[in-house]
């Protein structure tokens, strides 16, 4: 089999393509692609700073120095939970939920055009595809740290 026949190349080419893609559109925004994918993730009840990295796939302090930026720029703000005073809630300014109404139309409509293109059969074919990937990459990480905490 050819490298660029494999299930990686195509997903990591794909993914390249589609963050080439928002990396632009983004900094036709003034913020970053990080920063975009941050504002999405912040709903109207706020969100636990700790539950933002593992969502981005990021390290605690990247993130720190991400919601740093994000404040310096009015696009959230840090207030402490109800419930436990040790957890911080990030909420979104007037100025983050407008930036993240448009964040979210841009990837509506390229979602859509895309969707004109792809039959919902395919679409459903995909899903089963992308979540067996998923399941078997599962497996193998589950395989190598078993191997690795036996090796102890």
């Amino acid at each position: 089999m050819d490298i660029n026949e494999t299930v990686d190349f195509h997903l990591r080419s794909t993914l390249f393509a589609m963050r080439r893609m928002y990396n632009l559109l983004a900094t036709e925004n003034g913020i970053t692609q990080g920063i975009g994918y941050a504002l999405v993730n912040i709903g109207k009840e706020g969100i636990p700073a700790t539950k933002i990295a593992p969502l981005m796939g990021m390290t605690s302090s990247s993130l720190s120095r991400l919601l740093k930026t994000m404040e310096s720029d009015g696009f959230i703000y840090r207030k402490p939970d109800k419930e436990d005073k040790r957890v911080v809630r990030i909420f979104l300014t007037k100025e983050g939920q407008s930036l993240k109404q448009k964040i979210e139309n841009i990837v509506l409509a390229f979602n859509f055009e895309l969707f004109e293109k792809i039959s919902p059969e395919e679409l459903a074919a995909f899903a089963r595809v992308t979540n067996l990937i998923k399941e078997q990459v599962r497996f193998e990480v589950d395989k190598f740290m078993e191997n690795k905490n036996g090796q102890r």
